[in-house]
């Protein structure tokens, strides 16, 4: 049986080159997604070995798509496109249980290797990355934790994308109350109470692209 693939990426043309590649390779594309939730729903509804995504995508990024994806589907790995080689990047994916960190600037000849490793149970890095994996570690003592739940990471994307809370309560599926709520305890948490601050500080740690 062919391993099974989800494969998520807002780019209409990358998602048509990386579907093409990998069926090249004998893999399955199971289903294709243009953003974070739609990934999560294929992942629920199809229980994919692999869910290959982009780290940057609307209404839910790569990162916490990848924590959505390991409560909803255990089974299922993800590895994650990215063309970010810092630390930061690397040290939040591997502790948001992602198995697989490729760099897109490598993807042709990372991509396939990484499936295969990772559906063999390891954890694939691009060799472009491995100094900054150490650095990630060696850091990691003095990061300061994220404050925010998965939950409250998602409202804080979907603001910083300009959504508004009607907004951000239909695509979470959540009433307007509790998105409030979610908003506010974060702007607490974060203590910042402007707008165009929480969309600054969205786009300094990576959750949205500027």
């Amino acid at each position: 049986m062919p391993i099974r693939i989800v494969l998520a990426d807002d780019h209409v043309l990358v998602r048509q080159g990386l579907k093409s590649l990998l069926e090249r390779e004998g893999f399955q594309v199971v289903a294709e997604a243009s953003d974070g939730q739609e990934a999560l729903r294929h992942v629920k509804s199809l229980q994919p070995e692999i869910a290959v995504m982009d780290i940057s995508m609307p209404t839910l990024n790569g990162l916490n798509a990848a924590r959505e994806v390991r409560r909803a589907s255990p089974k299922t790995k993800t590895i994650l496109l990215t063309q970010h080689d810092e630390s930061q990047y690397i040290r939040d994916a591997l502790e948001a249980g992602v198995k697989g960190y490729v760099l897109k600037s490598q993807v042709a000849s990372d991509l396939v290797l990484a499936i295969r490793q990772v559906s063999l149970g390891q954890v694939y890095l691009s060799p472009g990355v491995s100094s900054a994996v150490m650095e990630a570690y060696q850091s990691k003592s003095e990061q300061s934790k994220n404050p925010l739940t998965l939950r409250e990471g998602q409202v804080l994307q979907l603001i910083a994308e300009g959504k508004s809370t009607k907004d951000v309560a239909s695509l979470l599926g959540i009433s307007v109350k509790t998105a409030e709520s979610h908003r506010t305890r974060l702007m607490q948490k974060l203590d910042i109470h402007e707008t165009a601050s929480l969309v600054l500080y969205a786009v300094r740690n990576g959750i949205v692209q500027p």
